[in-house]
């Protein structure tokens, strides 16, 4: 909506009418222009999901490190690993993640693994911020049920194989910056409290 306001011989033409909401936003972007915002967690904890709707809200560039991946090597990342194996897939990931640490203004959400490798956290630390989704092994297994790309969970009993993961990933998880819960969350919910740290910082 706009306005054309008139004081004597002052004419403002059309004054923009923006909410405060509008304004944050805005604060955001200067803010964090030419930084990144990085998205790690288990698959299932809503990376995918929330980071592209963030990326919408701040106009910033939504980038997947397993999207790239799977563009790079022409095939998805289950192939890589039933013919490669997880060594060869975590090379290319490594790469892949110096590439997207040389970016600017852009929110990524980064492979489940990633944070696995000490270096791979450095980098992904160098220009922005890290967040680390989090999410119970039930309510991963239900949103990840229909996954076709979950090697890691293709085994008789995915729960506990996630169990497992989550016990050993747990002290890579806490290395980022930030940790947010999203089970039992609608993802306004939690893009709402992402902001809010943000404007915190």
């Amino acid at each position: 909506m706009s306005k054309t306001l008139s004081f004597g011989h002052l004419d403002f033409g059309n004054l923009k009418i923006v909410s405060d909401f509008d304004i944050r936003i805005s604060n955001l972007k200067i803010r964090y222009l030419m930084k990144n915002i990085v998205l790690v967690g288990f698959m299932g904890t809503g990376k995918t999901v929330i980071a592209k709707s963030l990326a919408r809200r701040l106009k910033m560039r939504y980038v997947s490190t397993d999207d790239i991946i799977e563009q790079r090597e022409k095939r998805p990342i289950s192939d890589i690993f039933a013919k490669d194996g997880e060594s060869y897939f975590r090379r290319v990931e490594k790469r892949i993640v110096k590439e997207v640490s040389l970016m600017n203004n852009i929110v990524v959400a980064a492979g489940g693994g990633v944070v696995i490798d000490e270096e791979n956290l450095k980098d992904l630390k160098k220009r922005g911020v890290v967040i680390c989704l989090n999410a119970s092994a039930e309510d991963i297994l239900e949103r990840t049920k229909t996954y076709a790309h979950r090697p890691l969970l293709n085994v008789p009993d995915p729960l506990g194989k996630i169990r497992e993961l989550l016990r050993a990933r747990e002290a890579y998880y806490k290395r980022a910056d930030y940790q947010i819960n999203t089970s039992g969350r609608t993802r306004d919910v939690v893009i709402d409290e992402i902001v809010r740290l943000l404007e915190r910082l």
